[in-house]
């Protein structure tokens, strides 16, 4: 398969789009990190709609595991609606928005300036009224995206927010393993032809779920998100965690189940947790760099070994980018132009 389509272009542009962020946005990046530390903030507010939300996700694990911090996610609403904001005194309030237009989110910003808080974006369009509202605005760089599903922006979201961790942390261990990143991930984008006749047997799925655990409970979002958005397949995000509480009744024979297991600290649980649903004889696809997973799927899709599990999610997601491209096309759905949907979504 050959897909002449914006959005497969831009799957494979994400490599390229990660090193430019690494290359040109780490000094920034370090700059701001400086920033925050002289602020001292008590805890950090991420704030964001759609994939940027997905990403925030990762945020939340990623502030919290490593820079110790208290994470929430903001909830627009309480601004816009309601006018009762939180007090975001002593906080570090970060948006990320692939265009920064959003007018709900502008609001939350402008609330944590007049409130004295620290603000950051994190957006592809530094020009944008999202970055003029923030003290400090991270440059996403990566390049136009054209496509109504985001792709290269959300992955290099999730770079941003890895960078911005470890600078503020000053580990640079850590740094030095981002760098590796973007060459590990080119080496997952020749298995796209795979990927995409794969997602043509199950053209005629109607649900499914997607699950993730820690770092990757993101991860499982936006896989669900782009099969939503690109399909029109009812798809749903879970823990394994949360779905073992009762969604777990859903699962019974020929049932699409997508499951993210990496290398790290929620391996053997997500493999048991596998193996026991695999009782129940879904159709089961593994996204994994380990046999033993690999081995329980209906089809497995194999990443590199060797990733940390806290980058994991930056390379783990494109495998779920590339099968909702592949059922798409296979279901005659347009991937750059999905019903309903505009690039830029303005939300209050």
């Amino acid at each position: 398969m050959n897909p002449k389509s914006i959005f497969a272009a831009e799957i494979l542009e994400q490599p390229l789009a990660m090193q430019r962020l690494i290359t040109l946005g780490d000094t920034g990046i370090k700059n701001v990190a400086s920033a925050i530390r002289s602020r001292s903030p008590r805890y950090v507010m991420l704030v964001a709609r759609g994939s940027s939300d997905n990403a925030a996700r990762y945020g939340q694990y990623v502030f919290g595991a490593y820079n110790k911090l208290p994470v929430a996610l903001a909830t627009p609403s309480l601004f816009t609606i309601y006018h009762q904001p939180p007090n975001l005194q002593d906080a570090l309030v970060i948006s990320v928005s692939q265009s920064g237009q959003s007018p709900d989110l502008l609001a939350v910003m402008e609330s944590a300036r007049e409130q004295g808080a620290m603000t950051v974006s994190i957006t592809n369009s530094p020009g944008s009224p999202l970055a003029q509202l923030s003290d400090f605005c991270i440059n996403l760089r990566a390049g136009e995206e054209r496509s109504v599903a985001a792709s290269k922006s959300y992955t290099n979201s999730l770079l941003a927010l890895a960078l911005l961790s470890t600078h503020l942390a000053q580990d640079e261990k850590r740094k030095k393993e981002i760098l590796r990143i973007p060459e590990i991930l080119a080496g997952v984008l020749p298995g796209m032809d795979k990927i995409l006749s794969l997602a043509a047997e199950d053209r005629q799925t109607q649900a499914a779920v997607v699950i993730g655990r820690g770092f990757n409970y993101s991860t499982a979002f936006e896989i669900a998100l782009k099969l939503k958005e690109l399909t029109y397949l009812l798809a749903e995000p879970y823990s394994s965690a949360d779905f073992k509480h009762g969604p777990v009744a859903t699962v019974q024979n020929g049932f699409l189940v997508i499951a993210v297991i990496p290398e790290g600290k929620v391996y053997n649980e997500l493999t048991s947790f596998m193996e026991q649903l695999k009782l129940n004889a879904p159709r089961l696809i593994i996204i994994s760099p380990l046999k033993q997973a690999l081995d329980l799927a209906s089809f497995p899709i194999s990443i590199p070994a060797g990733i940390p599990e806290w980058l994991s999610p930056l390379v783990a997601v494109v495998p779920g980018q590339m099968y909702a491209l592949g059922l798409a096309l296979a279901r005659g759905i347009n991937p750059d132009h999905p019903r309903g949907l505009g690039k830029v979504t303005l939300t209050n």
